[in-house]
């Protein structure tokens, strides 16, 4: 009886929503949305109900109890689906509660550590062995999500939505299917990643319906898509054995160009995501990230900044330039465990990153502690470690040499200041490290059509990768690194809790702090920025420390749940502790597929 009553309270309260539809013309979409998300509110928050009251019931060794539990998560889960797109643009900000990572966020630049709430951290307690032990803990969760949900009420009072703004909240949920939706992201335990992303897909194609009314060749393409994309979905849900590579290449890759063309068509462009070039094809597009993009189409800049690249008076003994330690040759990388410091009597603290795809973040060092790529330059320039360069001699030198003079005000004709000065010697180097993004592996090649470039294994490594493996919950397609999708507008740290060699049998903690020593934050001890993967077959010895010689070994680590899988105390680590149980082959094929992700470096970019 008392549950009946709650049910109608639920279904009662959510007849107050109040919209304001802007009036300048007649809408398409506007009203079919706002009743799709009026049935669908009610339905998530009775799944938000029957999940607190499925977890009130889990006694202490009743695995039924439990399996019921994991049932009404999956439930919940399913209807969170069906408004995420909507939940997640309209009210962005107060429902992080509802589907955030399972792991400390600190919001800067006020360094507060905001606590995991939600599904996520729901599915991580009901899994854990002793979930039964968790009750406490899961019931606070479910009933955090459960008030949340009756309170969208409130939030939903006046909000404005019109066409544009529906519009681009569904092509900004069809990235977030394609980049973590299907590889299980957030219900790494639950598995449910494929059956989740079909109802994802299923909400856009209902929201998307008053659009297609049309019959233009644009609206018949997108029909035709999101009806492949869906029975795709359908057609194979077990999480280990979809086929990744062909959902994106025969689905949706040319969906999502479809309906950027329909949008294009219609007038409705909005684009509030400024990371994302919604005149790029697809999101595998050379230019469809924006934020590596310093330079523009400006080569004088461009040539100039490589000409300092390769400079050696930019150092202090002027014997040594950035190539040193970043060699075309080897991807822009030394080859060595650590660079060797300027006077050749030790080494720097870390490993030298490749500096391709290098401006794809929004943090520089590999604990961040740049804010952006010209900020870094300048530290490297006056490290007495690495460059130990005098800025006023560097400068006076380059000032002195007349090839610099005409290069800076060519390169600077536009600009009020055309000096040759630090901060346009770091502007132009930015430029030349922005073009180092040459996106033309085999990898790209395939997935733009060329369906020879891939072959099984790699096929299969990919699809691993994106699924098994979990390795696309953190380096994120397409560039393959830590910038976080739909949105791309964070860079993401992980703690990997890593050893300081390849002896696993005995294995010993690494004790470089990382962002810890930048920021004194518990969750930051061992943080680091997650790097690209593109080119990492050319770029061994692995990880901050250089410790580890293959890409063999680094899968090693991995399958075996990092320092805590291995049985060190790692509380903070962030990578999950728990095996993977990848077999030999399936290894093997992961590592081919890391190799089709090798650029071929054009010479215009890589030779002085």
């Amino acid at each position: 009886m008392k549950q009946a009553i709650i049910i109608t309270m639920i279904i009662v309260s959510v007849s107050i929503f109040s919209f304001t539809v802007p009036s300048e013309k007649k809408s398409i979409g506007v009203n079919h949305t706002i009743e799709y998300i009026k049935q669908h509110i009610k339905m998530f928050e009775l799944s938000t109900f029957k999940l607190e009251e499925a977890i009130k019931l889990i006694n202490v060794g009743d695995f039924n109890s439990i399996l019921k539990a994991k049932q009404a998560l999956k439930q919940c889960r399913l209807e969170f689906k069906t408004i995420e797109f909507f939940l997640s643009y309209f009210l962005r900000s107060a429902t992080l509660v509802y589907n955030e990572a399972n792991k400390y966020e600190v919001e800067e630049p006020y360094l507060e550590a905001r606590e995991p709430a939600g599904l996520q951290v729901i599915e991580s307690l009901i899994y854990n062995e002793n979930s039964a032990e968790s009750k406490i803990k899961l019931l606070q969760q479910a009933n955090l999500l459960y008030t949340s949900a009756a309170d969208l009420n409130a939030l939903m009072f006046n909000l404005v939505i019109d066409d544009k703004r529906i519009l681009e909240s569904l092509q900004i949920e069809l990235i977030r299917v394609m980049t973590l939706g299907i590889t299980g992201f957030d219900a790494p335990n639950l598995k449910t990643a494929i059956i989740e992303s079909k109802q994802a897909l299923i909400s856009i194609k209902e929201n998307m319906a008053p659009y297609l009314s049309s019959k233009s060749p644009e609206a018949d393409s997108v029909s035709w898509y999101l009806k492949e994309t869906i029975n795709l979905l359908d057609s194979s849900t077990d999480f280990n054995s979809f086929d990744r590579l062909n959902f994106y290449t025969k689905a949706t890759l040319p969906l999502q160009f479809h309906i950027n063309e329909l949008i294009k068509k219609a007038k409705l462009i909005y684009n509030t995501n400024r990371s994302i070039n919604t005149d790029s094809r697809n999101l595998f597009s050379k230019n469809a990230i924006q934020i590596g993009l310093h330079s523009g189409n400006n080569k004088a800049l461009i040539d100039l900044g490589k000409r300092l690249f390769f400079e050696k008076v930019l150092s202090e003994n002027a014997k040594i330039s950035c190539k040193d330690c970043h060699q075309p040759e080897k991807y822009f990388t030394d080859g060595l465990p650590k660079s060797s410091t300027i006077d050749g009597q030790s080494f720097v603290a870390r490993n030298a990153p490749s500096l391709l795809y290098s401006t794809f973040q929004y943090a520089q060092f590999l604990d961040g502690r740049a804010k952006n790529i010209e900020e870094q330059i300048r530290e490297v320039l006056n490290n007495p470690n690495e460059m130990g360069s005098n800025h006023k001699q560097a400068i006076a030198r380059l000032s002195k040499m007349k090839v610099y003079q005409d290069n800076f005000k060519k390169s600077f004709q536009k600009s009020n200041d055309q000096s040759v000065s630090l901060h346009n010697v770091s502007i132009a180097i930015t430029a030349y490290l922005a073009s180092l993004a040459p996106m033309n592996s085999p990898f790209d090649q395939y997935i733009s059509g060329n369906t020879s470039k891939l072959n099984t294994s790699q096929i299969k490594g990919f699809n691993l990768f994106m699924g098994k493996a979990q390795c696309g919950t953190c380096h994120f397609a397409p560039i393959f690194n830590g910038l976080i999708p739909p949105y791309y507008n964070r860079t993401e740290y992980e703690v990997l809790g890593l050893t300081i060699d390849t002896n696993f049998v005995q294995p010993k903690m690494d004790n470089d702090n990382g962002r810890f020593n930048r920021f004194q934050i518990l969750y930051y001890k061992g943080a680091f920025k997650t790097p690209t993967l593109r080119n990492v077959a050319k770029t061994a010895p692995y990880m901050h420390n250089g410790a580890f010689p293959s890409l063999e070994k680094v899968m090693d680590f991995y399958n075996k749940g990092g320092a805590a899988g291995m049985g060190l105390p790692f509380p903070t680590q962030t990578l999950s502790s728990k095996p993977l149980n990848l077999l030999p082959k399936e290894i093997e094929d992961i590592i081919q597929f890391l190799h089709s992700l090798t650029d071929s470096i054009p010479k215009a970019l890589s030779h002085s």
